[in-house]
């Protein structure tokens, strides 16, 4: 698996999405926290943390626009007009079957199309754009007429919170609408398995059928309310299921539509998503998930479906003539590999992608659910200061974006000499500051050449401002002092274990560079000497990743000495 640290920059071409990378490598080592706090026995553990990355929100104004424009809210503003002053209703509040012909002709659906109608009149009702009124002598107060609603009016004002207050309320519905009309499918599959196991049971259970006759009148009492409670848990069961398959889907599409830059790699062929969804990860699929995979798909088609009519995803469903090949050649639904078709071919097996609207909505329920769903920018509103400690101490944060977004506006060598500024310390988050203070300073260029030439002399920062200058091509930097160079040895190799959370792979390759031209005995022997807060967490680094046994050894005996002196 390719490993990727958050120092690598935004997420751009060729770089794996959610499925080829662990949280670690997403987010990163936010093992700052962790560090700190890896004796302290209320620590979160991290199996019981839900990470998911920033994200950018449209302008509440678009998001609003394409919430009125989402063709189900379009629906239930025309119905809801339509009624007007009123239309009659029968006593279940709905339409006979003479209106609601007339309210699909209103709607522009098909005559014939009941269920639309039905649908929008549901959520209309439901977002009280349709009010029900019981007349004055309706036995109890059974409604009588329905009336244009009172948050007609504020909808079509178009004040974005109103709308955006309704959308939500509407996606709600909508989700668990269709979580229902899952459960049935599940449902059937479960009995199908439970028969196929009754049935191999039958033979083995004949030849004790007999000696249970005379219990069968006492088993057939309980029966009634065995089968009750066995359906009640069925039905718990299959709504479990089919929210959870929803929520997973939906938090895949969230996260890849943060971290892919183009529309086209945030689009999800589904059957990818649904492998997702079924295959561990760094397995392959056998024929049995396979299957799964494609009954993920078949489940997973109407939810979709419905979330994408009030705007929430770009969806082209499974095309139906599938299902009609697949009784004939089985090769569409049983796990025909998606890279041996062309193009047209996967389209055909549906794709989605979680539109600026669904990207709005999903966050909304992450955080309702008590999940940190930041922004991007979060961390860039304050000084220089907030922003180093907020990308070195976040979790979930993508670091290259927060600085961009704080460099917006600001002149290059004032930006630099703040950044430069709060890199210092020698705290436990230090070393990472100057790792992104030194990303930063390649995003400012040449402009800041003048702040970072002040530092030169600054034994904390001469490390970062020589590295940098030196990238930009300057010869003319003084000598540092062998002192000087040991502790930014250090201090650069704890950034990186740091940020990486330590991870084997990302710390490898900077480790075999090490003992460098002086040679081993004479580099460990000054090493553990350095006065640094990671010295002997990077001696310790060292004698573990070191390719070369002997090097690997004295890195050892060099972390102990720094042990037995207290660094």
């Amino acid at each position: 698996m390719a490993t990727r640290s958050r120092k690598d920059g935004p997420v751009g071409e060729g770089v794996p999405l959610p499925a080829d990378l662990d949280l670690e490598t997403l987010y990163g080592a936010g093992a700052v926290a962790e560090y700190a706090d890896e004796t302290d026995p209320d620590a979160t553990d991290e199996d019981d943390l839900v990470l998911v990355p920033p994200v950018r929100l449209a302008p509440s104004e678009e998001l609003a626009a394409a919430a009125l424009a989402a063709p189900l809210v379009g629906h239930t503003l025309k119905l809801a007009r339509w009624v007007g002053d009123g239309k009659p209703v029968d006593e279940w509040g709905e339409l006979s079957e003479e209106h609601a012909a007339q309210a699909a002709a209103a709607m522009g659906v098909e005559p014939d199309d009941v269920g639309e109608v039905e649908r929008a009149w549901a959520l209309a009702v439901d977002l009280e754009l349709i009010a029900l009124e019981s007349g004055a002598d309706s036995a109890e107060d059974a409604p009588e007429r329905a009336l244009a609603g009172p948050e007609l009016a504020r909808l079509e004002a178009g004040e974005p919170e109103a709308v955006l207050d309704a959308w939500l309320t509407a996606a709600s519905v909508i989700a668990q609408t269709a979580v229902e009309a899952a459960i049935e499918d599940i449902e059937a599959a479960q009995r199908e398995d439970e028969d196929e196991d009754e049935a191999d049971g039958e033979e083995a259970g004949a030849e004790a059928s007999a000696g249970a006759t005379e219990a069968a009148g006492t088993a057939a009492e309980l029966d009634a309310e065995d089968e009750s409670e066995e359906e009640y848990a069925r039905l718990e069961e299959a709504r479990e299921e089919a929210q959870g398959l929803l929520d997973d889907a939906l938090q895949v599409l969230y996260e890849t539509r943060a971290l892919a830059p183009t529309p086209v790699e945030q689009t999800l062929p589904l059957g990818v998503l649904a492998a997702l969804l079924v295959v561990p990860e760094g397995e392959d699929p056998t024929e049995e998930l396979l299957g799964e995979i494609t009954e993920t798909m078949v489940l997973l088609d109407p939810m979709l479906q419905e979330l994408a009519d009030l705007g929430m995803l770009d969806y082209r469903p499974i095309d139906p003539s599938l299902f009609e090949e697949s009784e004939e050649d089985g090769a569409a639904a049983e796990g025909v590999e998606l890279e041996e078709l062309d193009p047209e071919e996967v389209d055909r097996f549906g794709h989605v992608r979680l539109t600026d609207l669904g990207l709005f909505g999903v966050r909304e329920w992450l955080l309702e659910d008590g999940i940190d769903a930041p922004l991007v920018g979060a961390h860039a509103q304050g000084d220089a200061a907030e922003l180093l400690r907020g990308i070195c101490e976040s979790a979930n944060v993508l670091p290259e974006e927060e600085i961009v977004e704080w460099l917006q506006g600001k002149e290059p060598q004032t930006a630099a000499a703040e950044l430069l500024a709060a890199a210092r310390g020698d705290d436990l988050v230090a070393p990472v500051r100057r790792l992104y203070c030194q990303v930063a300073l390649r995003r400012l260029g040449e402009p800041a050449v003048p702040a970072v030439r002040e530092v030169l002399g600054d034994p904390e920062l001469v490390g970062i401002a020589g590295a940098w200058l030196t990238e930009l091509g300057a010869t003319d930097l003084p000598q540092p002092e062998r002192a000087t160079v040991l502790w930014t040895t250090v201090d650069a190799l704890a950034a990186q274990l740091i940020d990486t959370g330590g991870q084997a792979e990302a710390m490898r390759e900077l480790v075999e560079m090490l003992p460098g031209p002086d040679g081993p005995d004479r580099f460990f022997e000054d090493l553990w000497r350095v006065d640094h807060t990671y010295t002997r967490a990077v001696l310790e680094a060292v004698g573990e990743l070191h390719p070369d046994k002997s090097v690997a050894k004295m890195a050892r005996k060099a972390a102990y000495k720094a042990k037995s002196q207290g660094r």
